[in-house]
């Protein structure tokens, strides 16, 4: 059996406790998994500076899988500065309805958001002009867009789903237009996949009294990250949520892959043995999807929400169990499942 090699990118706050549920179920599946430790805590950080990135770099681009926990915001982004020296252009955010965890929208939400990573207006921080004003430049590139809309048509024909594209064109006409225009050369290469364009005010609206009439979406980078927290808002929970970013090879192929949880370091109770490591699991079942093993990452995420429905997780999704005790029935039920 060939090692899976994979870079492991440490953090803050619950990370450690996070980083012994990914051990614990790696420890169950049937892969020879090595992984390879880059602290990125803010201490770190701090102690050794920029070099703590070129190895997090080298590691990534040799390895081409990341497991990423969560980190501090101080000064910089470490997601931010990652995805500019990877050249990351791709966010697959998926978002699900979980049985057994509350929520104040009593309809089932799956959604696959495809974001365009780069450009918008985060890639400038923006001037004052005089007292009184301030401008920022936003940017949209031809190929982060054409990088997108493939992997959205992809991942679309590959599940048999429909693709939305979603943006302001009508008053962005520059800007939300290139998008639009590539989205639609992309799509007549994938004409068996229903495709149809929303403007995006109107699809925030749309989502709320029909999610089910959208399935992927594809959007620019602010519209993304607004779209994404709120559809975890929806399904009851930011802290069940994961990320796949990726980069691309000159032939248009996924070059690295990088996956993380879209919580945070919850420092309030770190090392409490109390954090859901739900979203780290569901970020491992992604990487596991990613080297097709689909077979490994479904059995892990039905294992999950199945504990989950049945009230055997932690608190904050309504039950009482640790975190190393969540981890225990999820690897037992995983178990269970490989042994059929």
């Amino acid at each position: 059996m060939s090692i899976l090699k994979i870079t492991e990118l440490w953090g803050d706050g619950i990370a450690s406790e996070l980083r012994e549920a990914v051990h614990t179920v790696a420890a169950t599946l049937p892969l020879d998994i090595e992984f390879e430790p880059i602290d990125l805590s803010l201490a770190n950080r701090e102690l050794h500076g920029e070099s703590v990135f070129d190895e997090a770099v080298a590691s990534m681009r040799a390895n081409k899988l990341a497991l990423k926990y969560p980190t501090i915001t101080k000064d910089i982004s470490p997601n931010a500065l990652l995805r500019r020296r990877l050249g990351f252009s791709v966010i697959h955010r998926p978002v699900m309805s979980i049985r057994g965890v509350s929520s104040n929208f009593k309809e089932d939400v799956s959604l696959q958001i495809v974001r365009v990573a780069t450009g918008g207006t985060y890639d400038d921080p923006g001037q004052l002009v005089g007292e009184d004003s301030a401008v920022s430049l936003r940017i949209v590139e031809r190929k982060p867009c054409r990088e997108a809309a493939t992997f959205a048509f992809e991942l679309a024909q590959k599940k048999n789903l429909t693709v939305t594209s979603s943006s302001k064109h009508t008053i962005q006409r520059i800007t939300d237009g290139l998008f639009e225009s590539v989205v639609q050369d992309v799509h007549r290469e994938y004409m068996d996949v229903p495709h149809h364009m929303e403007l995006f005010d109107a699809l925030l609206g749309k989502i709320i009294l029909d999610p089910h009439a959208y399935q992927v979406v594809l959007v620019l980078n602010e519209y993304g990250d607004f779209l994404s927290d709120m559809a975890c808002g929806l399904v009851g929970s930011l802290g069940t949520g994961a990320s796949g970013n990726f980069s691309f090879d000159a032939q248009g192929h996924v070059d690295i892959a990088m996956f993380d949880p879209a919580g945070g370091t919850a420092p309030d109770i770190a090392g409490q043995n109390k954090c859901n490591p739900a979203a780290i699991l569901l970020a491992l079942g992604m990487l596991l999807d990613h080297i097709d093993r689909y077979d490994l990452g479904h059995g892990l995420r039905m294992s999950m929400l199945d504990a989950i429905a049945d009230g055997q997780c932690t608190s904050d999704v309504g039950g009482r169990l640790s975190t190393t005790d969540f981890t225990k029935v999820i690897t037992s039920s995983l178990e269970e499942r490989l042994n059929r």
